[in-house]
């Protein structure tokens, strides 16, 4: 047996060993350290006690975090009283600055150097790889990626460069033009949805819809958009609470593996500090994730293309998916099998996770809020009269703006991805604080929404505020449920005008009473913003 003094002198040469290999590393964390300690000192925050950070009193439970935080957070406002707005946090020895005001929130969305996603966006890219949704940065696992950002290595200058390609690639997706063609599919699946409601309306039980607003954004953006394979049509998926384990379609040879998986849940903070320095871990609910088994889907459509002859994406334009523009511009942007496979991925998550939450929320609201719901009826009858068969036209859904107030009105309480985040490639300087370099900066866009210097009832669920001539008053960066600056969501319009689309089914058909109300059913903050116990609903025919 060893003596206590052996103990002590095994494990100092374990450190020293460690400090020798990351002698470099250390010593770049320590200068980036020292920097953050001075620029960010006189920044209000939570108490953060050496090395750990504010991570010791956090709470471990999800719900009960989301309760902590919210105390905090008012906490510090009330104690900001030159409303400065920007907020500093530790998570171990792990700085993070938060902006609230919409001004400094400008300052940051809008840069068009400071556009590396932070460090937490590399969870997600584990199993969904490196497309537009994440940055394409090699994350340390014992210090985030503060050291290399402050070196400004050449790999930061080639994440921009790709991120700029990847986008200019995709961009040509989402024209007009080609938004226009997609409303088919969302009146059509918007349908099936409304359809398969019909067996929980009026009977009087309590029925949680999110599952099927899952499938059905599934279906939309798997559909004629990126895949050609449908869930919702599927016996499997009727009427169930979660995806079925595995999915082939043999005739198309579509191929679709569904886990039941986690979609990066925040269960607690700190957990995992020893060994690597992160404030979040990992783990499983009930919520899918999609995972496409791409390479056969590659090798179809690039035999489409040959046989249709289609040579240049001018020529796909009008009738392409999602990865034949893809495919066409594979070889002149020198794109692997793997880099399409990683944006198909990553397009079927942030697709269709996002729009089936804020759909899910605007009916949560509706149902708690009665008058804004016969509201939304009435413009709706006068719309499509007593007809709930016929397929909504763009004309009839420019008519619905008392609907679209009331989406954006969930999304300005409820956005679907809470928290946005970025490390800085260069120092930022906002209103005589200068962030460094390689500092983590987040974005909350569940509290710039309700900035009380921007909107009128800014803890009330109140679609006026979205009347035409109080947007045009507002700044623009109040409200960002799809962030903003060169790195905004590339398709919210396409979630727009899906969203609509489905809700005005939804509420042609039915009139809804939501079961557990606001403050009850707590949002959390997954990368998307969900309810802790779904979206339960009694449902009742309208005709």
């Amino acid at each position: 047996m060893w003596s206590m003094l052996e103990c002590v002198r095994a494990v100092g040469i374990v450190f020293v060993l460690i400090a020798i290999l990351r002698a470099r590393k250390i010593v770049n964390w320590a200068v980036f350290t020292a920097r953050a300690l001075w620029n960010l000192w006189d920044l209000n925050g939570p108490i953060n006690y050496p090395l750990f950070g504010c991570a010791l009193y956090l709470k471990w439970e999800i719900v009960d975090l989301t309760f902590q935080m919210e105390s905090i957070v008012q906490d510090l406002v009330a104690k900001d009283p030159n409303q400065q707005g920007i907020v500093k946090v530790w998570l171990g020895p792990v700085p993070i600055v938060m902006l609230i005001r919409p001004r400094h929130v400008k300052v940051l969305l809008e840069s068009n150097t400071n556009i590396t996603k932070a460090w937490p966006y590399d969870l997600p890219s584990e199993w969904i790889g490196r497309g537009l949704l994440t940055r394409r940065n090699h994350r340390n696992l014992f210090f985030p990626n503060q050291t290399e950002n402050v070196m400004r290595t050449r790999k930061m200058t080639t994440t921009s460069s790709k991120w700029q390609s990847r986008r200019k690639i995709i961009t040509p997706t989402f024209h007009f033009s080609i938004l226009k063609s997609y409303k088919e599919v969302f009146a059509q699946e918007g349908r099936v949805m409304v359809d398969q409601l019909d067996n929980i309306a009026d009977t009087g039980r309590e029925a949680d819809i999110f599952p099927f607003l899952k499938r059905c954004a599934l279906d939309i953006i798997c559909g004629e958009w990126l895949l050609q394979c449908r869930f919702q049509l599927k016996p499997e998926f009727r009427n169930c609470d979660g995806y079925s384990p595995k999915l082939a379609d043999g005739r198309k040879h579509r191929v679709l593996r569904c886990r039941s998986h986690d979609n990066l849940h925040y269960d607690g903070v700190f957990s995992v500090f020893i060994l690597q320095f992160t404030a979040i871990k990992l783990s499983q609910s009930k919520d899918a994730l999609v995972v496409v088994q791409a390479h056969l889907v590659i090798q179809e459509r690039r035999r489409w293309i040959e046989e249709e002859g289609i040579e240049d994406e001018g020529m796909a334009f009008k009738k392409s998916v999602f990865i034949d523009m893809l495919l066409l511009q594979q070889a002149a942007n020198k794109l692997t099998d793997e880099d399409i496979r990683e944006e198909v991925d990553t397009f079927m998550f942030e697709g269709h996770d996002t729009t089936a939450s804020a759909m899910g929320f605007t009916i949560w609201y509706l149902g708690q809020y009665p008058q804004y719901q016969k509201h939304v009826h009435e413009e709706i009858v006068s719309v499509f009269g007593d007809d709930t068969t016929r397929d909504p036209t763009e004309a009839d859904l420019r008519q619905l703006q008392f609907l679209e107030r009331c989406i954006k009105e969930a999304l300005r309480l409820m956005p679907s991805v809470p928290i946005l985040g970025r490390t800085l490639s260069e120092d930022l300087e906002i209103e005589g604080v200068t962030l460094p370099a390689g500092l983590s900066v987040a974005v909350a866009p569940v509290l710039t929404h309700r900035d009380p210097d921007h909107w009128e009832r800014p803890f009330e669920y109140f679609p006026d505020h979205f009347l035409p001539e109080k947007e045009s008053a507002r700044h623009p960066y109040a409200f960002v449920p799809f962030s903003a600056g060169p790195r905004n969501c590339i398709g919210q319009k396409f979630a727009i005008a899906e969203e609509k689309t489905v809700l005005s089914w939804f509420f042609r058909r039915y009139s809804v009473e939501t079961v557990e109300p606001y403050p009850g059913n707590r949002p959390i903050p997954e990368i998307v913003l969900k309810p802790s116990v779904g979206f339960s609903v009694r449902l009742f025919k309208r005709h």
